[in-house]
């Protein structure tokens, strides 16, 4: 699919520049690619700090970079230099994005603070990626995805399920941060197209993580004085979890008053279909833990493969557990060409999960992600800069 399409994506001639490092920037920028824009990555002469994280075929060419940063080009800048600040200026004034996660205070002793860089170029949508928003007393706080985990009240919804705080085996923070910034971003672009301006977008990751738990968690909280304590209950049950059959795990959702009297007439027990406790939604939402912890014990009864074909038959969405290293040859993922190989001069073959999101069927190629500072020459150039400029700066 990827090499015969001639589609370059919705986002083509939308050029980004990203200053940003680790997952939460480059993740939002990679979202951009995916949907054709060209993503300039301003790297350090070090390289982002994930180029050495992981396993690796070639040095600054690890694991974790290959995961947020396909499709993109790399300029290497070091900004503490001032022909350095001068060739970025020269990139931002080809540039319709400037995204970052640099605290705001040390942006303007680079004279790349939003006021400075909008006056100058007033197209320019200029993207904070910030811990915290910046008329807030946490401004300027450094943040990582485990103190926004914590803060945010995620690793408090692990204690009061599980009897113990603790951060999702996921950087989670970072990855949704780094997805409504993608979408902010969007936005921004769209209303730059009737506007004809540029705008600043601040994305804080405290804010955004907070909103993102309390969508259903708030929950009694909603109301003054509130109804009941934060937390919905179906979610926050103990026994919310993959259920132990005889030979592994199945993940089953009898969900409406059809479906649960249907499971409970296929396990010989219609009564309990009637039962007080669970005979309609909001019963079952005040017993839940108890509820849950019933289906466990007829699960357990029987295989995988059984519960696969009881659930097929009463309508209950149902699915086996899968190991991480099975998605590869899953049927669907195959069938939907979801992992796209790439040739790479030295590492060989190199495969990518490719974005889930297609238009009319269509999506912008998958490029290998950069080599630091691949693109420098390049780019500097078709910004301006002549070639002794450019070797002073890598110099």
């Amino acid at each position: 699919m990827q090499a015969d399409s001639p589609y370059a994506g919705p986002l083509e001639g939308v050029r980004v520049l990203d200053l940003s490092s680790v997952i939460f920037g480059p993740y939002a920028s990679q979202v951009l690619a995916d949907y054709g824009a060209e993503v300039i990555k301003i790297e350090p002469p070090s390289g982002d700090s994930t180029r050495h994280t992981g396993p690796a075929l070639e040095e600054g060419m690890a694991a974790m970079f290959l995961g947020s940063n396909r499709s993109k080009k790399s300029v290497a800048l070091d900004l503490k230099r001032a022909d350095a600040q001068q060739a970025l200026l020269a990139l931002l004034a080809t540039a319709d994005v400037f995204m970052h996660s640099m605290r705001p205070q040390k942006l303007a002793k680079l004279g790349l603070d939003k006021d400075t860089l909008r006056e100058r170029f007033p197209r320019l949508i200029y993207v904070g990626l910030h811990g915290f928003g910046e008329d807030g007393p946490y401004a300027g706080l450094p943040a990582y995805d485990d103190v926004i985990q914590g803060m945010s009240g995620l690793a408090d919804l692990m204690d009061r399920q599980n009897g113990q705080a603790r951060y999702l085996p996921t950087i989670a923070a970072d990855k949704t941060c780094g997805l409504v910034g993608a979408h902010a971003i969007l936005a921004a672009l769209f209303q730059r197209e009737r506007t004809g301006v540029g705008c600043f977008v601040e994305v804080p990751m405290y804010e955004t993580m907070v909103g993102f738990n309390l969508v259903e968690h708030f929950y009694g909280m909603h109301f003054n004085p509130p109804l009941s304590a934060p937390g919905y209950p179906r979610v926050m049950a103990a026994s919310r979890r993959p259920y132990k059959t005889r030979d592994g795990y199945v993940c089953m959702m009898p969900y409406t008053d059809l479906h649960w009297r249907r499971f409970f007439e296929s396990v010989g027990r219609p009564e309990l279909a009637r039962d007080e406790r669970y005979a309609d939604q909001a019963a079952r939402t005040r017993n839940i833990d108890e509820l849950l912890a019933l289906l466990g014990s007829f699960v357990i009864e029987h295989d995988t493969a059984h519960w696969l074909g009881v659930c097929d038959r009463l309508e209950i969405p149902a699915a086996a557990v899968a190991r991480l290293e099975q998605l590869p040859d899953d049927a669907h993922l195959k069938a939907t060409e979801f992992f796209v190989p790439i040739k790479d001069r030295a590492m060989g073959e190199i495969r990518f999960p490719r974005s889930s999101v297609r238009m009319d069927g269509r999506q912008a190629p998958i490029t290998m992600p950069p080599r630091l500072g691949e693109h420098t020459h390049e780019l500097l150039k078709g910004a301006g800069l002549g070639d002794a400029e450019i070797a002073a700066l890598k110099s």
